[in-house]
């Protein structure tokens, strides 16, 4: 069990579960601001590392509001795809770890966001980073859990989400390279380059250790994920019916304990079980799968 597991343990009964569901209307009350009043999301709201230190913390928080378009058509598009893909993530890692995620990209996001002001010296890079890298970040993860999904490129071409994955990453990595590059990084631009950069890295971080945590993680097509719905559905509906001895509504079937021995112990359904088999969160990865 690594740490992840033992904090979803601990916390898990916190998480917000359809978190995508409430961040996209956030998003969406967002565009309505900026359509009232273009200019109060930068004036009052934004990620302006000055303005913060001068006392305005709600910005740490306030700035994630900001919609991923400004244009009605493209911001349909931009919030169907950000509650697809986030919703999807969510459904395989569950809400904990999906909460965990976003929120360490939030920080992140921050923290880039910081250290580009004490850099330049300027709050124009830090309030143009909003939360472009949080949902590009996210969309790593889903080409890494679902790199056969095919997406429609101008509406017309299919092209399979890893390989937007791969094109994104080259342009991110082209971006890095470029502050580094004496035609870029030495010119009068320079500062903006590296402040990008930065940003870029800083932001993406999350990523990275996701990545790197969790290279053994099974890929997923999309029926894949509609049958593991499905059963988990099945299974919540029986265990909605079923009580143990004593009134007790889970029971691990490896130890037996159930929530009457321990009200902090999260109970799961394993779906490559045969039956609806539940387990308590130390037994869920270690237990032999029943035929």
């Amino acid at each position: 069990m690594n740490w992840l597991d033992k904090l979803e343990k601990k916390f898990g009964r916190y998480a917000i579960n359809n978190l995508m569901f409430y961040i996209v209307i956030l998003y969406a009350l967002g565009f309505v601001l900026h359509f009232i009043n273009p200019n109060f999301y930068f004036n009052w709201l934004s990620l302006n590392p000055e303005a913060i230190l001068r006392g305005q913390v709600w910005r740490i928080f306030t700035f994630i509001i900001q919609p991923p378009s400004y244009s009605v058509f493209w911001v349909l598009i931009a919030l169907y795809m950000c509650y697809l893909i986030g919703s999807n993530i969510e459904a395989v890692w569950g809400s904990f770890k999906f909460n965990i995620y976003f929120y360490s990209g939030v920080l992140f996001n921050i923290i880039a966001g910081f250290i580009t002001y004490f850099i330049t010296g300027t709050t124009i890079y830090s309030e143009a980073l909003g939360t472009t890298y949080i949902s590009l970040s996210m969309f790593f993860v889903f080409a890494s859990l679902f790199p056969e999904t095919q997406f429609l490129l101008f509406f017309v071409i299919p092209v399979k989400v890893k390989w937007l994955a791969v094109f994104q990453g080259v342009i991110y990595g082209y971006s890095v390279l470029q502050a580094f590059m004496p035609a870029y990084g030495g010119s009068i631009y320079g500062i903006q380059y590296k402040a990008n950069a930065l940003a870029i890295v800083v932001s993406l971080l999350n990523f990275f250790i996701y990545f790197m945590g969790s290279r053994h993680m099974k890929k997923y097509r999309p029926s894949q994920l509609k049958r593991k719905r499905s059963f988990e559905q099945k299974a919540k509906s029986a265990a909605s019916t079923n009580h143990y001895e004593g009134g007790a509504k889970h029971k691990c079937a490896v130890c037996g304990k159930t929530e009457l021995d321990d009200p902090n112990l999260e109970f799961r359904y394993c779906s490559k079980c045969h039956g609806n088999y539940e387990y308590c969160q130390e037994h869920l990865f270690t237990h032999k799968h029943v035929e």
